[in-house]
């Protein structure tokens, strides 16, 4: 199943610090295959010719190992200035009957074409300008927490490194998922600024502006933990093989 009006942007610039390694993070093996290419290889099954790479730290090597498998279209983040400002780069290069952006994130190898599938209806049904895909932990720590009012409707998502102590209760976390209505984005994108403890661009303040200019926002929250764990650490890398090594039985 392809949709001609989604593009996907994934998003693989980043170093990846907490690896403790010199190989890019996104380049880090799952299952004898590098993440990014897990993550490619299932956005290509939602949108077979509109795949977006977003490249930065090794650029190089992430590009040569990419192309080995598949044709995709890069875009070059200069500089390591957050999400928002990496999505920023890809947007140029989405084609003019493009009306869905799905962002995904390369280190998350996981992931799996009927969640995607699922999100991008939700969001066409329910004619969201921002749908946040979600689920909920037991231990959300090191998560951006989803923060919504009395009616479910969401406010913001708060970084852990920006929350206070009630928001970090909350058990609902961004997996950093997204559908984006394109013209939205496109707006949305030039008004994130980086006014936050890491002095980064986040996608996450789209949330924000959204809500401020009255949109409509969807939270999508799914159920299987597994599919969105992001590979930050040695640590959690294991525990990605050993999902993917069990997955297929």
């Amino acid at each position: 199943m392809g949709y001609n009006d989604v593009g996907v942007v994934i998003l693989a610039a980043g170093k990846g610090t907490r690896m403790k390694s010199d190989i890019a993070k996104v380049l880090h093996k799952v299952g004898g295959q590098c993440m990014v290419v897990h993550v490619i290889e299932c956005a290509r099954k939602i949108s077979p010719d509109n795949v977006h790479v977003v490249v930065g730290h090794q650029a190089h090597k992430v590009k040569r190992e990419i192309n080995k498998f598949f044709k995709v279209k890069f875009a070059m983040q200069e500089q390591l200035l957050g999400t928002g400002d990496a999505v920023k780069a890809a947007i140029p290069g989405l084609k003019s009957d493009i009306k869905y952006v799905v962002v995904l994130c390369g280190d998350v190898p996981l992931i799996q074409e009927n969640t995607l599938i699922n999100m991008v209806e939700e969001h066409k049904k329910k004619q969201a300008k921002l749908s946040v895909l979600a689920i909920d932990l037991e231990d959300p720590t090191g998560y951006g927490r989803i923060v919504q009012d009395e009616l479910n409707h969401m406010i913001c998502i708060k970084e852990e490194a920006d929350a206070n102590e009630t928001e970090k209760k909350i058990k609902k976390i961004n997996t950093g998922i997204y559908c984006f209505d394109k013209k939205f984005l496109i707006s949305v994108v030039d008004e994130i600024r980086p006014e936050n403890s890491q002095a980064e661009y986040y996608l996450t303040d789209a949330v924000e502006i959204a809500q401020k200019r009255h949109e409509k926002i969807v939270v999508i929250t799914m159920d299987d933990p597994g599919q969105v764990i992001g590979v930050n650490t040695l640590e959690e890398l294991e525990k990605a093989e050993y999902l993917i090594q069990h997955r297929d039985k």
